[in-house]
């Protein structure tokens, strides 16, 4: 993460390959409203820890939010009872687990939400994109109440020993932002800020995960401290451009394109898209983390393409650029 030019690039592979990653979490808070996937015939549906209803169509997917918590009414942010994440008792395997990766030799990541997600998933997503543009101060309002619990989040983590925290969230759609870039700045690069700060004060890096077009924030991003941006799609933002912009300092975690490059079945232009990343991201002294898709079903997908980019990743990484 500092650039200091060690002799390969870094491994965030799955399938069989190998990664120098590894993510832990936290234990259920007891207040949690959670409930895991259940088939119903048509539909699966799961109560995740915020209360959200979810539904998916299958097993594979990860499924989107069918019912808010407080998608119904604002009024039911009143008496909402927030998921007490912040308890230091839910952590206490976190620690243990970090040690233990530590010993290992691994790099390790604290999972946890981010602010958009969580409000989005709360008030239903078309309902939360209308309060964005005409209800900003209840939308200020509601971020600010979920950065805090957030927070505290970091926090815990901190003290559990990670090395940094991961979240995300798909800002995206194929050519656009969900929302103008003035309205990201305005209402949620200060949650940005605020949890990028309190990850630094404590010493972590903030890795983030995004899919969609995010070409017009990813600067925005850096500013409020984002580390390592994970992009399935990096090809959707262009390699040469986030290797100008932001080669040497923001790293990239990425697989081969999913949508673009893995979907063509090429082995030869797949090995030929992992070299170029490579090359071209990771030519700073550091820069690239290799990546894996995590559902080959999900994509239709054989095994063997992203094999094939992964095998290419291990070849043109291992030395770096930079020590050859």
């Amino acid at each position: 993460m500092h650039f200091a030019g060690p002799p390969r690039i870094a491994y965030g592979m799955a399938g069989g390959f190998p990664s120098d990653v590894r993510g832990v979490g936290h234990a259920p808070p007891p207040n949690s409203r959670a409930r895991g996937w259940t088939n119903r015939g048509r539909y699966w549906d799961m109560i995740d820890e915020w209360g959200n209803e979810w539904r998916r169509l299958e097993a594979i997917t990860k499924g989107e939010v069918h019912k808010g918590v407080i998608q119904d009414s604002w009024d039911l942010l009143d008496g909402y009872r927030w998921p007490q994440l912040d308890r230091a008792e839910l952590y206490e395997g976190t620690a243990q687990r970090t040690r233990e990766f530590h010993e290992e030799g691994y790099f390790v990541l604290g999972g946890l939400r981010w602010p958009f997600d969580v409000a989005r998933y709360m008030r239903g997503m078309e309902n939360f994109l209308a309060d964005c543009a005409g209800d900003k101060e209840r939308v200020k309002h509601l971020m600010g109440l979920v950065t805090d619990i957030l927070e505290r989040q970091i926090h815990r983590y901190a003290d559990a020993g990670v090395d940094a925290v991961m979240s995300g969230e798909d800002w995206g759609t194929q050519d656009r932002l969900l929302v103008s870039p003035d309205t990201f700045r305005e209402i949620f690069l200060p949650c940005f800020r605020r949890l990028c700060g309190a990850a630094h004060s404590r010493g972590l890096y903030v890795w983030f995960h995004s899919c969609g077009y995010v070409r017009e924030v990813i600067g925005d991003w850096f500013e409020a401290g984002i580390d390592c941006c994970q992009f399935d799609q990096p090809e959707l933002h262009g390699i040469d451009l986030l290797a100008r912009k932001f080669g040497g300092r923001m790293h990239f975690w990425c697989p081969v394109d999913i949508q673009t490059t893995l979907q063509t079945r090429d082995k030869d232009r797949i090995r030929a898209a992992a070299r170029d990343y490579v090359e071209k991201l990771g030519s700073y002294g550091g820069g690239f983390v290799a990546g894996y898709y995590g559902s080959n079903e999900a994509l239709g997908l054989d095994p063997e393409y992203q094999a094939a980019a992964c095998e290419a990743f291990m070849q043109s990484g291992d030395p770096a650029p930079w020590c050859r």
